[in-house]
């Protein structure tokens, strides 16, 4: 992190350099997601229909439940797997850095591993269908090894290529942007491709085991180049503090942290029945074209119209919540996914209909507020039970999307069997029970999860951006109280006659706490505020960033001898959601006094009628044995403005 003195800089053109690398970042999901589409999705549809087209049907039968039994084993195994397969990650030491070569060892494997599994493992089940089940489960567990090796580096690098948290999130909507269209994509381009390239090996125009190896062969070259091209297209910076010792978090502490955060509980339960619901809905879409409504060839629609609902609804979020409560807007989406099922259960047939249900069945905001509302219960947490289990909280919601995709592989092909809906059979195969046992587990089950979700985040899930913002208020005050330490489990509980000198974070105004607006009724507790003139904040001593609030505008930091403090910018700023804040470090960072840690925005802050007035509290008052006074007026950042010795807990 570097040392500055310097306002903020103008908005500067991107360089070449800076381009190459946000598209090589944003080609990197494209394959990525692509690749777990045709995972997650597509590979249980040839399973169904390819895998064992030669075999004779009961033998066939019992290997689709034998496959699709191990994978959904298998992958829901994955969620206890991933936090050792991080802390793999996170202790690799090489030249070229921690997650680039596992971008090339895990994108290259997995690949390779996709095709062999789309051969059908060259016809294994033919010659011993009990060495193939052996042979599939070694693979398959291996290929999902380096595919989350993969996963795990490409989203673990965000913070090594970009300290500024404005250019993360840049980084992260891009990567989002482009996963998008590769899960999506692999809708539009299934049918044509596996059609197309078996008839040129038979001759038929249907989806063989040839068309299907093809598929796979594509997806297995665009995953190796995504790869590739993060590999060689971005720079991990050596420039951070990357290094520092971080608290690993297990499988034991996320249930510990869902278990203790009731309203962790309750909006990861909601979100839980909203993503099982949509990935099994996804999944069973295929089968909706192909033996329900007889058209095949125009699966891609479906592809299509996600496309377009997911790059309408992403940007539309927040223009929405600017004037929509975000709990409004997780019920008009979940309200939007039962009327979807609602048409795709009576329309049947009719194209026109389904197109329709699957617009509403897109357009939904239960992602976005479910991050949301999981980030905000971190303040919640801290406040009801003294831990903040950022990291934890942080870690629930892609496990449940695995928890969600591994029930989908088990739904799709359940459906698949006990609806007849596999081999070569076609829509004319079906009878009226097939029809109706398909609709009974495609549709009608999600759409009980769909209800459900909608139940439990509306009745259970309490917090709001309004409580949130009282959450903070009330954590802050208990914090200058001295009834909440920054980080008890790890302060030294010492007394020092050495006093710790602190530094002027800002350029400004000095006061004193007892001039601050009556806002926050003469705010409590020991410490000092500056009116700001410029818009940085910097460290004020040699510490450790402890953590930031949900909303950016302010956080904890210790200094190395253990003098606790939160510096705040602004009063009553919690309501702007982190707008207008941009933070240069990361959480459990070590710091260097006058190390730049957030630029801020006056005029934003002013806009919304509040004060941007710089608060510096310590957050264990009885601690602070001695306090030298200080002297209102102009201050420069780096200047000294107070002298602290502790006294022992």
């Amino acid at each position: 992190m570097e040392n500055t003195n310097q306002p903020a800089a103008a908005k500067q053109h991107l360089t070449g350099r800076q381009w190459i690398e946000r598209i090589s970042f944003s080609f990197g999901n494209l394959g990525h997601s692509a690749f777990y589409g045709a995972l997650s999705t597509y590979f249980i549809i040839y399973v169904t229909s390819g895998m064992f087209a030669d075999l004779p049907k009961a033998i066939a039968s019992k290997l689709i439940g034998l496959i699709t039994g191990l994978v959904v084993i298998i992958r829901l195994a994955e969620v206890v797997i991933d936090p050792i397969l991080g802390n793999v990650v996170d202790n690799t030491n090489t030249r070229w850095g921690k997650f680039k070569p596992w971008q090339v060892i895990g994108g290259v494997t997995s690949s390779i591993l996709l095709v062999i599994l789309f051969t059908g493992i060259f016809g294994l089940a033919k010659v011993n269908w009990i060495l193939f089940a052996v042979v599939f489960v070694i693979l398959f567990v291996a290929l999902d090894i380096f595919y989350s090796l993969c996963d795990v580096s490409y989203w673990g690098m965000v913070p090594a290529i970009s300290e500024d948290s404005k250019e993360r999130g840049i980084f992260t909507a891009l990567g989002s942007f482009t996963g998008s269209i590769g899960w999506n994509g692999l809708t539009m381009i299934v049918v044509p491709v596996t059609t197309f390239f078996t008839f040129l090996a038979t001759g038929k125009h249907e989806q063989g085991p040839q068309g299907w190896l093809a598929f796979a062969i594509i997806i297995a070259i665009v995953a190796i180049l995504s790869a590739l091209a993060v590999a060689f297209g971005t720079t991990e910076k050596q420039n951070v503090i990357r290094d520092a010792a971080k608290e690993k978090t297990s499988i034991k502490d996320v249930f510990l942290g869902i278990v203790h955060n009731d309203q962790i509980l309750w909006t990861s339960l909601a979100y839980l029945m909203y993503s099982i619901a949509y990935v099994s809905t996804n999944g069973v879409l295929y089968y909706l074209f192909k033996f329900v409504i007889g058209k095949p060839n125009e699966f891609w629609i479906a592809g299509l119209v996600a496309t377009i609902i997911g790059f309408c609804t992403a940007p539309l979020y927040p223009i929405f919540n600017k004037f929509i409560p975000r709990k409004m807007l997780f019920t008009i989406g979940q309200v939007s996914m039962i009327l979807s099922y609602i048409l795709l259960i009576t329309a049947r047939t009719n194209l026109i209909m389904v197109v329709i249900g699957l617009i509403l069945f897109n357009f939904t905001f239960a992602q976005l507020v479910t991050v949301l509302t999981l980030t905000d219960s971190i303040e919640y947490g801290q406040l009801k039970n003294g831990n903040r289990n950022e990291a934890v909280t942080l870690t629930i919601r892609p496990m449940i999307d695995k928890i969600s995709g591994a029930l989908s592989n088990g739904i799709v092909g359940s459906i698949a069997l006990v609806a007849g809906m596999t081999g070569s059979a076609t829509a004319k195969d079906m009878t009226s029970t097939n029809i109706h046992t398909f609709e009974l587990f495609a549709f009608y089950a999600p759409l009980a999860c769909a209800v459900l979700a909608l139940l439990i985040f509306t009745f259970k899930v309490k917090i709001t951006e309004k409580m949130h913002a009282e959450i903070v208020d009330e954590l802050q005050a208990k914090l200058a109280k001295g009834d909440i330490a920054v980080a008890p489990e790890d302060a030294t509980p010492v007394a020092t006659d050495e006093a710790t000198t602190i530094l002027a974070p800002a350029d400004g105004e000095l006061e004193a706490l007892t001039a601050i607006p009556d806002e926050l009724n003469g705010f409590p507790g020991k410490g000092f505020a500056i009116k700001p003139s410029g818009n940085q904040l910097f460290a004020p001593f040699d510490g450790t960033v402890k953590f930031t609030f949900s909303t950016r505008h302010a956080l904890g930091i210790i200094s190395d001898s253990g003098v606790e403090m939160i510096i705040h910018v602004g009063i009553d700023t919690v309501n702007l959601r982190g707008e207008g804040f941009v933070t240069h470090y990361e959480d459990g960072q070590k710091i260097k006094a006058n190390d730049l840690l957030m630029t801020f925005d006056p005029e934003r802050i002013h806009q919304a009628n509040l004060d941007d007035t710089v608060v510096v509290f310590f957050t264990q008052p009885a601690r602070v044995q001695n306090m030298t006074a200080f002297t209102s007026g102009q201050v420069k950042h780096g200047q000294p403005v107070t002298d602290v010795t502790l006294t022992a807990k």
